[in-house]
């Protein structure tokens, strides 16, 4: 009886034993794909002259309004030349002319409010006095592989002052069957005091955020044209 005992004891723990996985040879982990691994690598465009697609470029600005939210409007025509070189960006420069007119507000309804003629009147951008915003680059400093900070003047409202932008590289072709010149794609973004441009209306008291911010962000998108591809590929 003690025998049977026992012997039921030792198969109750046995049973309850945690079992033994068998050896698992590591998981190979996963290769990356190849567009991560080359992401910085640079691209295989040609140097020279670049003119801007207007389909394909967005020029936004953000201000504080009453720190509720970040109100958005936009510029809609916009020339630029370009002069880019990949394989040395502090060569490049570039001059950008916005029609200050072309602004475009969420809320342009003259019936009720044409908050467009608003923003281009004596009190904020003055366009009929000021109908154009250029930007001109004075130097290019490069931050990364991709990336880079352009010093520039930027004359906004009668005003000439320094502005900076970061700006990235997103990359290009030399052309394709589609699209025989070569292409290239930038964002980049700044930030300016409209007070230092002689725009202060709104502007909120020390201490208080009732009215719409000093600093304004610039966001820009943008693609450009480039040479032909005929004019690339000679000489290899």
């Amino acid at each position: 009886m003690n025998r049977l005992l026992v012997s039921g004891v030792l198969a109750a723990l046995a049973a309850c034993a945690p079992k033994q996985e068998a050896t698992k040879e590591p998981t190979a982990q996963a290769t990356p794909p190849a567009a991560a691994a080359t992401a910085e690598e640079p691209v295989n465009v040609p140097a020279g002259a670049y003119t801007i697609d207007p389909s394909h470029t967005s020029i936004l600005f953000r201000v504080d309004h009453l720190g509720f939210s970040n109100y958005t409007a936009r510029f809609k025509n916009a020339t630029a030349q370009l002069q880019f070189d990949p394989n040395d960006l502090a060569a490049s420069s570039v001059t950008v002319t916005v029609d200050a007119k072309s602004l475009e507000t969420d809320y342009p309804d003259p019936k009720v409010l044409d908050f467009n003629a608003e923003l281009l009147g004596e009190g904020w951008l003055d366009a009929a006095r000021y109908p154009e915003i250029t930007f001109r680059s004075v130097s290019v400093e490069p931050t990364g592989a991709r990336t880079m900070r352009i010093n520039g003047e930027l004359s906004l409202h009668g005003v000439t002052r320094p502005m900076v932008l970061d700006a990235k590289f997103n990359g290009g072709y030399r052309g394709h069957p589609m699209d025989p010149n070569a292409r290239i794609g930038f964002s980049a973004t700044g930030v300016l005091k409209r007070s230092e441009f002689g725009v202060s209306y709104g502007i909120p008291a020390p201490g208080t955020k009732l009215g719409v911010s000093d600093e304004v962000e610039v966001i820009v998108e943008t693609e450009f044209s480039g040479p032909p591809l005929a004019a690339t590929t000679e000489g290899g």
